[in-house]
C-alpha cells in the first residue's frame, strides 16, 4: 500500500464523486443474509489483483479450479500506481470485475460499489486489525487477505559493537541505542525517522498510536491533542539531537542500502523489507539484523495495512467469487500464498504452520499484530496523510516545533473535513 497512496492522494477529490456515480449508496444498509453455500458454483470469476500478487495469484488458484472444475479464475494483473485510477473508472462505468484485491486504506473509497460479505463467512480467526479494515459504516465489505504491520529492524551486529545484545524495549532505549550505533559503533545516523518525504505521516504512527493518541473522536479529527504533540515531539528530538537524518534520501533502496552497509542500522519497516535486504546484502545479511515490536511509550501499537478481498455489487457471478474468498482465506492456502509472496497470513491459525513457525524474522510480526491498528476509514485520509506528510517535515528541518505544525495540520484536517 505505500505506492498505491501517492495516486490516492491526486484523485481523492475524483473519488468521492465517482465512487456514487451510477449506483445507490450501500454503505448503511443492513449486514447480508445471503451465504456462500457449499453447492457446485460454475462459470468464469474476474479478478483484478495489484502488483506482484497479480502476478503470482495463477499459480496459487489452479487448485481452487481443480476443486471447482466448473470454474475458470480470469486474473488482471494492475500496476498499484494505476489502480484506484482504474477501480474509479470501472465503476462509473459499470464495468468492474467480479471481485477484487483492495488495499486497507482504499476500502472507504470503494465500499458504496462492494458487495456485503455473506452472513457464514467467519472472521474470528483473522487479525482484529485485518478485520476492523472491512467494515464500512454499518456494512462488512470485505474479507481480510493478507496482513501488514511495521516492526523495528535492527543490525544486531553493530548493535552488540555498541554494548547492545536485546532490543530497545522502550522510547528511552531507543533513542539510547540510537545514540550509542553512532558513538560506539560509527553509524552516521542511529535511527532512519521518517522525515517528510511521501507516506512519512503513517510511517510514523506507531509513536503517537504506542502514546495513546488517536487520530479522530467521533466524527472530528484529533490530530493536535497533547498525546499527539509529546509522540512528535519525542519524533522531533531525533533530529535536533542528530540521531536521525532530516535529508534522508527518498529514492527506493536507499534506506535499504544504508541500513546493509551500516549507515543507518535501525529503522521501523514492514515484511517486505525482509526480502529487499536479502537481495542487496545476500543470503548472509539474514544473520546481521534481528526484528521486534517497535518501542514501548504507553503501549506497543504498530500501523496495520495489507489488502482485503471483495466483491463488487454487480459482480456477474458472486456465489463463485464468495466461494473463491473463502478458499483464499484457509490457513493452508494463506501459508501457501506466504511462501509464493512473502505476503503476511491474515489468518492467524496459518501462523501456527511450520511455513511461518520456523522463522525468527517473523515472530516480531505475529506479535504486533495483535495490537496493532489502522486509520480511519474514511475517504479523506489520504488527504489527511499528505497533509501530516508536509507537517513532518517542517518538524524535522527545524522549521517549526510540534505543537505549531500540529496546530496547523489540525486546521487542515477541520477543513478537509471526514468525508
Amino acid at each position: 500500500m505505500q505506492n498505491a497512496r501517492a495516486i490516492a492522494v491526486v484523485l481523492a477529490t475524483v473519488a468521492l464523486v465517482a465512487a456514487g456515480c451510477g449506483r445507490a449508496d450501500t454503505t448503511n444498509q443492513p449486514e447480508s443474509e445471503t451465504t456462500v453455500g457449499s453447492g457446485p458454483v460454475q462459470g468464469t470469476v474476474t479478478m483484478w489483483a495489484m502488483g506482484a500478487e497479480g502476478e503470482a495469484l495463477p499459480e496459487l488458484v489452479k487448485d481452487f479450479e481443480a476443486q471447482n472444475p466448473g470454474v475458470k479464475v480470469e486474473i488482471t494483473a494492475v500496476p498499484w500506481d494505476a489502480a484506484h485510477n482504474k477501480f474509479q473508472t470501472a465503476i462509473a462505468a459499470g464495468t468492474t470485475p467480479d471481485m477484487a484485491m483492495i488495499g486497507t486504506t482504499w476500502m472507504p473509497d470503494f465500499a458504496d460499489a462492494l458487495a456485503t460479505v455473506p452472513a457464514d463467512i467467519d472472521s474470528s480467526g483473522f487479525f482484529p486489525s485485518s478485520v476492523a479494515s472491512n467494515k464500512i459504516g454499518d456494512r462488512v465489505v470485505g474479507v481480510p487477505w493478507y496482513a501488514d504491520t511495521r516492526v523495528l529492524y535492527y543490525r544486531t551486529d553493530l548493535a552488540e559493537k555498541a554494548g547492545w545484545t536485546s532490543p530497545p524495549k522502550n522510547w528511552a532505549e531507543l533513542k539510547t541505542m540510537a545514540k550509542d550505533l553512532q558513538t560506539k559503533a560509527g553509524a552516521d545516523w542511529g535511527f532512519a525517522m521518517p522525515a517528510g518525504s511521501f507516506d512519512s505521516y503513517q510511517a510514523s504512527l506507531w509513536i503517537p498510536w504506542s502514546n495513546g493518541a488517536e487520530l479522530t473522536a467521533g466524527d472530528k479529527w484529533t490530530l493536535d491533542t497533547p498525546e499527539m504533540v509529546e509522540a512528535f515531539g519525542y519524533q522531533q528530538e531525533f533530529f535536533t539531537e542528530k540521531i536521525s537524518d532530516p535529508n534522508v534520501d527518498p529514492a527506493t533502496g536507499a534506506r535499504e542500502a544504508a541500513f546493509v552497509d551500516g549507515r543507518t542500522p535501525m529503522l521501523v519497516e514492514g515484511p517486505a523489507l525482509a526480502g529487499q535486504l536479502a537481495e542487496i546484502g545476500g543470503a548472509d545479511f539474514t544473520s546481521k539484523y534481528a526484528t521486534a515490536v517497535v518501542p514501548t511509550g504507553k503501549s506497543s501499537t504498530s500501523f496495520a495495512g495489507g489488502s482485503n478481498l471483495s466483491v463488487f455489487a454487480d459482480a456477474e457471478n458472486p456465489d463463485a467469487s464468495w466461494r473463491l474468498i473463502s478458499y483464499l482465506s484457509q490457513p493452508e492456502v494463506q501459508a501457501k500464498w506466504y511462501q509464493l509472496t512473502g505476503d503476511l497470513p491474515a489468518a492467524q491459525a496459518a501462523w501456527e504452520l511450520p511455513e511461518l513457525s520456523g522463522n525468527d524474522k517473523l515472530t516480531a510480526f505475529g506479535d504486533q499484530l495483535q495490537s496493532a491498528k489502522v486509520p480511519p476509514a474514511t475517504a479523506t485520509w489520504v488527504q489527511v496523510a499528505a497533509a501530516g506528510d508536509a507537517a513532518l517535515e517542517k518538524m524535522a528541518r527545524g522549521e517549526q516545533d510540534a505543537a505549531t505544525a500540529l496546530k496547523e495540520l489540525q486546521a487542515q484536517a477541520d477543513s478537509i473535513g471526514m468525508g
